[in-house]
């Protein structure tokens, strides 16, 4: 098979000064920090440039007269253990010395009051401490849509009420979330417990573009502005109708689904729909990230996988991930292939060898490769340019180089 090299243009906005930005927009809040310990919040997700995001959070808080500290605020992921939560943090480039600040992990939570659609829980820290900045990325989720989805507010809710929230969270089913995340979220913030957000917008390429400080009494209604505006940013096929997908790597690095079902149309929920485009008929999956430390959630959205993307996920971990939001098929092991070239070898046999597309993940694509028939249609496409260079695929011991 040949393929042709199509580069997309993708909106380009990096920040410049990170740090400098952070201090910007906290200092434009002009906040009345206690002076006690604040609590800031990371998740587990593999957002661009947040290191320095937390430290720079950090730095400002401690300019203002308080003591920050870290909490990871991820629900239930990495086995929903409080060692396993603060390795994850870890591995992000966050520790207690790059940052200069401790982390306090823990699975406690408090119940701090219910509303129509469940109770609310908060991090035991969180809860303990004079103040919580959250931080994090505003980005489309990838089980509901609504207009508030990944970001602020679902970090307060789920991010911050551990496991326990996660499951409240997640058995409502994908239709009731939008509802659950704006009535917990402002219960949360009616709470006096948030001392502000600090929003993330990334471009198309996967950096830091935008940082947005908000007053909690407006992280509602901001938040819904800029997932508006994350849309400008967010990056996608070039193609609504695909034969094959052939996906290199997924996992937690990428998404919370190990493939954004933004991007693949497929959300692997029950009685839910998928979207609407792109319509994929086959998706192939080559490897499991190694940063997703073995958590496979979203596998299930795949139907060929290599033996050692299988060889590579924690079934503990990826158990516990899918049990927490109930939607199993995410979880279960497609047909397995030996290698890279096996995989794609028995697909183009299988299905034909029109209508294909190889991606590294779904979070960089900024550059595809195409199979021939469909240059013609990209080359009229907006935003896109095709190399007229064919490229044939090699293999190294039978791993796609």
């Amino acid at each position: 098979m040949e393929f042709f090299k199509v580069h997309q243009d993708l909106v380009s906005n990096p920040l410049k000064d990170i740090r400098s930005e952070v201090f910007r927009q906290l200092n434009a809040l002009q906040l009345t920090v206690p002076a006690g310990d604040i609590a800031i919040t990371v998740g587990s997700r593999g957002i661009s440039n947040i290191p320095q995001i937390v430290r720079a959070c950090g730095e400002w808080l401690k300019e203002q007269g308080a003591s920050p500290f870290i909490v990871p605020a991820m629900g239930s992921h990495n086995g929903a253990t409080a060692q396993g939560q603060q390795a994850m943090v870890e591995s992000l480039g966050i520790t207690e010395t790059t940052m200069q600040m401790p982390i306090r992990s823990s699975m406690e939570v408090v119940q701090i009051g219910e509303v129509r659609t469940g109770p609310v829980f908060m991090d035991r820290y969180c809860h303990e401490a004079a103040g919580v900045l959250v931080v994090n990325r505003i980005k489309l989720h990838t089980c509901f849509s609504g207009p508030i989805q990944s970001g602020l507010t679902k970090m307060m809710v789920v991010g911050m009420g551990k496991i326990r929230s996660a499951q409240t969270f997640h058995s409502a089913g994908a239709a009731a979330m939008k509802d659950m995340l704006l009535e917990m979220g402002q219960f949360v913030l009616d709470s006096g417990r948030i001392l502000a957000g600090l929003g993330i917008l990334e471009d198309g390429f996967d950096q830091t573009a935008e940082l947005h400080a908000i007053r909690p009494s407006e992280i509602l209604q901001r938040e819904r502005e800029l997932l508006q505006h994350h849309r400008h940013y967010f990056p996608s096929l070039p193609l609504s109708d695909l034969n094959v997908l052939i996906v290199r790597s997924i996992g937690k690095t990428y998404s919370g689904t190990g493939m954004d079902t933004n991007v693949i149309g497929r959300r692997g929920i029950r009685d839910f729909e998928d979207l609407a485009r792109p319509r994929i008929r086959v998706i192939g999956a080559l490897e499991l990230s190694p940063s997703s430390q073995g958590n496979a959630l979203g596998v299930g959205n795949a139907d060929f996988i290599t033996q050692r993307l299988r060889d590579a996920i924690d079934e503990h971990k990826t158990l516990i991930n899918t049990l927490t939001t109930g939607d199993m098929d995410r979880a279960k092991i497609p047909a397995t292939l030996p290698t890279d070239e096996v995989l794609i070898k028995t697909v183009a046999e299988r299905y034909g060898t029109n209508r294909w597309a190889v991606i590294p993940n779904t979070l960089h694509l900024e550059e595809i490769l195409v199979s021939r028939d469909l240059c013609a249609e990209l080359a009229s496409a907006p935003g896109c340019r095709v190399d007229p260079t064919p490229i044939r695929l090699n293999y190294e011991h039978g791993r796609l180089l």
